[in-house]
């Protein structure tokens, strides 16, 4: 297996990013967004949007097919905010319960400089193998939402 790495340095093509986006709103699922707010977070994090603070994208890959991506942002925070903010992952339903998760997970995290946050919801399965990677549920996050 392969990791390719897009960030602020190392841009994706637009072709690219439209692989990217598509393969995360296929398979996260019910846990997803519209690919619109995939692409936000996507040019997010290689520095393509206002006042963005980067992040990178990861790819793991074999026999050049996608087995699993995830994206990180930076959130210009530290302390009693994480320095970064894993905001999608997703793997294959093909590759689901082969470690391809847990791989991703484990580079992201030696990427990332400082600490990191995630949303997981409870009956996300998921959320075992961010436990068992270290992540503390330490806080119940509320949404407050405007209205237009």
């Amino acid at each position: 297996m392969t990791f390719k790495i897009f960030n602020e340095t190392l841009k994706p093509s637009e072709k690219e990013k439209d692989v990217i986006v598509n393969f995360l709103h296929q398979h996260l699922e019910e846990y997803g967004d519209e690919p619109e707010d995939i692409r936000k977070c996507l040019d997010f994090a290689i520095k393509e949007s206002p006042n963005s603070m980067g992040g990178f994208v990861l790819i793991l890959t074999e026999d050049d097919q996608i087995k699993g991506i995830t994206i990180v942002n930076k959130t210009g925070m530290s302390g009693y905010i994480p320095e970064n903010i894993l905001v999608y992952i997703a793997v294959h339903n093909s590759a689901r319960g082969q470690g391809v998760g847990k791989k991703i997970m484990k580079r992201a995290l030696e990427l990332s400089d400082g600490d990191m946050a995630l949303h997981v919801e409870p009956n996300n399965p998921a959320k075992f193998l961010y436990e068992k990677l270290g992540f503390e549920n330490k806080y119940l996050e509320m949404r407050y939402k405007k209205q237009s």
